[in-house]
């Protein structure tokens, strides 16, 4: 399909040449930056650039969370799959009718990462699909040994947001080309995210497809029409590219030498960190391309230039 041309991204017969413009590019940024190596991918795709933090850290961080989440935990109900579904379904559905992503995949998806909504990371963190934290996240953290020890996740203030977070997070180059599959291809989506590397397991493509068919939820995926789909994928694209732009722009934190850099610890604010540094608030936010002074335990924050 031809109908839009992007800065990033095009549809499928321009991908290869593009492929072939991105070497170029990447090659020559190459020779002129030096980068640093970022951990591998998390199962859920997401590079860990945060260094590890301490156990008590780690410890201090988790119980601040699972205090401030009390009500919640203690009138949490346990799922079955089956009402994991019932709870979730409409939402998957509405993040369908907005991106593409089948519903069935976004609920085999939840169900897997989740165990059904029973998981530690869902019960105390909202975090139904394992998200890890990276740059781009802003938000509170609680952490987990993973592929790491005490790896970090992104907390969630209630679990729409994680299922939010969700789309949003397959809304990155990688996964573009299965944006542009048919919004009910839930084998096409559990073969995709396998191919881009959203899981390292083998098996991942299978075991959503066996969930989706276990409890028939390609019931709740819906076929789209020819312009409906253009119209789609022309804005989750577009999307996509303004997602490219803003981690062109992230990476310069990951790319400032390590002398210039200061790793958040417990009881940091931006005020006493940027006068440690003979900095103002202003300038420190400036420097790491801040909105607002949020900051938490692990991040890395640029502090001279």
């Amino acid at each position: 399909m031809s109908h839009a041309k992007y800065l990033f991204l095009v549809p499928r017969r321009s991908f290869v040449y593009l492929v072939f413009i991105a070497v170029i590019f990447l090659s020559s940024c190459s020779a002129r930056k030096k980068t640093v190596k970022l951990r591998p991918a998390n199962p859920a795709g997401s590079p860990t650039v945060a260094p590890a933090i301490s156990n008590s850290q780690a410890s201090d961080n988790n119980k601040a969370i699972q205090k401030e989440k009390k009500d919640a935990i203690a009138a949490y109900v346990p799922y079955t799959s089956l009402t994991y579904i019932d709870r979730f379904k409409s939402i998957a559905i509405k993040e369908m009718n907005l991106y593409g992503i089948p519903a069935s995949i976004t609920l085999a998806q939840g169900l897997f990462e989740s165990g059904s909504g029973n998981s530690e990371l869902a019960k105390i963190a909202n975090n139904h699909f394992g998200i890890k934290c990276n740059s781009e996240w802003k938000g509170k953290s609680y952490y987990k040994d993973d592929d790491n020890v005490n790896d970090c996740f992104r907390v969630y203030d209630n679990p729409e947001d994680s299922y939010r977070d969700h789309s949003e997070f397959l809304k990155r180059k990688r996964y573009a080309a299965l944006f542009e599959l048919d919004k009910n291809d839930y084998v096409g989506w559990a073969n995709g995210l396998k191919a881009a590397g959203y899981a390292t397991n083998p098996n991942y493509p299978q075991l959503l497809i066996n969930l989706i068919l276990k409890y028939n939820l390609d019931q709740y995926d819906r076929p789209e029409g020819e312009i409906a789909k253009i119209k789609r994928e022309d804005r989750v694209l577009t999307q996509i590219n303004q997602n490219i732009a803003t981690a062109v722009k992230d990476s310069l934190v990951q790319t400032t030498p390590v002398d210039k850099l200061y790793t958040v610890k417990t009881g940091d604010t931006l005020y006493n960190i940027s006068k440690r540094f003979g900095l103002t608030v202003d300038d420190l936010k400036a420097l790491n391309n801040m909105a607002d002074n949020s900051i938490k335990i692990g991040q890395k924050l640029v502090i001279a230039k």
